[in-house]
């Protein structure tokens, strides 16, 4: 869709720009949390863990990227499923995006208030949805400054930390040994850190405000990809190593126990004002990404038809910006949603299981990836998204289950929706 069109968006964001919100998405509070509970499942094999999380994110990413590139319009996979399996999996990609993010909006926020000011956390965080709604209403390019910012300070903190821990001296090796990893626990892990990854879809589902989407998105993509496993890898070996497994898996905050271990608490408020910031920052990336899939599903009519409205200056989906600010402000306000997103887990596999199915139907002429990519994609997201714990895997399948109860009757509703 051109940016000239009646109810498309401004195509402003570069190469750079676009690596940038990827980075904010994925290096973000999945690093300062995710890290303990890969721990439980697997001990040292979260390495191993890591590494298949990456392998699959790699082969979404390929899928996302070529499908973009062939349709660089707001919505990610909800307009790429309904584009190329049909209205159905469009729509269930959709929903399982918007419900399952939107929590995750929650849980980010909440993670703001209580490194901020834990015992005000709820009050916080809510002042931040609104902050970074505001923000996004102003319209992209300036959340894409202000996510180039928080890039830049969280890997300024990271960095810092595994100078600090491998200049120690007190870092041990044996931490590493994996020879004890079962299949299910690395299967496990991998899907609690595949979560930490997805955030490169944001580059996908701002696709209709990226200037030359068919050359911007694929470079982008892979390069946001590439930087975060870095980052991810050596910020875990060094966590390794300096607390061991055991330790590690019973952390609530395993960064702040790592510099506690080598002797460097004077690092302790850095660590803290890395993971604010790293909240701050996949929480806009995440309200920019729900709210242009929100964007896209009302402007198909499978949402309420009034959020697909496009603000005449900002060029922004103010109305779907607000709503999202709202329910996430409600949500920040009234529930503690950190350790109940399981299901977000389960239902972002979904949407990228119906990203490579979708890739798989691609023409040579279209950028068709090699086969094997969309196929171990697709395996890959079916088989971490059923090795999560039961309670993830039971509430994602329901709340799927209530996207297509919603979704048939619409239809029942209306025959005439749009296919």
């Amino acid at each position: 869709m051109s940016s000239d069109q009646p109810g498309s968006l401004r195509r402003e964001l570069g190469t750079f720009d676009a690596v940038m919100v990827g980075l904010g998405s994925m290096i973000g509070a999945g690093i300062f949390a995710a890290l303990a509970p890969a721990a439980q499942s697997a001990g040292s094999a979260l390495l191993i863990g890591l590494c298949v999380a990456a392998v699959i994110a790699y082969c979404n990413a390929t899928s996302s990227a070529r499908l973009a590139a062939v349709y660089p319009a707001s919505g990610g996979t909800y307009v790429y499923g309904r584009k190329r399996l049909g209205d159905f999996w469009g729509y269930l990609a959709g929903w399982g995006f918007v419900v399952g993010k939107t929590a995750s909006c929650a849980a980010m926020a909440l993670t703001v208030g209580f490194y901020a000011w834990p015992a005000h956390a709820h009050a916080v965080a809510v002042a931040a949805v609104v902050a970074l709604t505001a923000i996004n209403y102003a319209g992209v390019q300036k959340s894409a400054w202000l996510t180039r910012v928080i890039v830049a300070i969280v890997l300024s903190v990271l960095a810092a930390l595994v100078v600090t821990v491998f200049g120690s001296g007190r870092i041990d090796a044996a931490a590493l040994d994996v020879t004890d990893a079962s299949l299910t626990g690395v299967l496990q892990a991998a899907g609690l850190l595949f979560f930490a990854f997805a955030g490169y879809a944001r580059i996908a589902t701002l696709g209709e405000e990226v200037r030359e989407p068919a050359r911007t998105i694929p470079r982008a993509i892979p390069i946001a990809l590439g930087i975060t496993l870095v980052v991810y890898a050596v910020v875990a070996v060094a966590v390794l190593t300096s607390l061991g497994p055991s330790r590690l898996a019973a952390s609530a905050a395993p960064l702040l126990d790592t510099v506690a271990a080598v002797g460097a608490r004077w690092m302790e408020p850095v660590v803290r004002i890395g993971a604010v910031v790293a909240a701050t920052g996949s929480l806009l990336a995440l309200i920019l990404g729900v709210s242009r899939t929100t964007f896209a599903m009302a402007r198909d009519r499978h949402l309420p038809h009034a959020l697909a409205a496009v603000h005449p200056r900002n060029g922004v989906p103010y109305r779907a910006e607000l709503l999202v600010g709202l329910v996430v402000s409600v949500l920040t306000a009234t529930v503690d949603l950190r350790g109940a997103i399981g299901f977000s887990s389960f239902a972002v596999l979904v949407y990228y299981a119906v990203a490579n199915a979708a890739a798989w139907t691609l023409s040579p002429a279209e950028g068709r990836p090699p086969r094997i990519v969309p196929v171990l994609g697709l395996i890959g997201c079916v088989v971490i998204a059923l090795a999560l714990p039961p309670s993830s895997v039971l509430s994602g399948v329901a709340v799927l289950a209530v996207g297509i109860a919603v979704y048939a009757l619409r239809r029942i509703s209306d025959p005439g929706m749009r296919e």
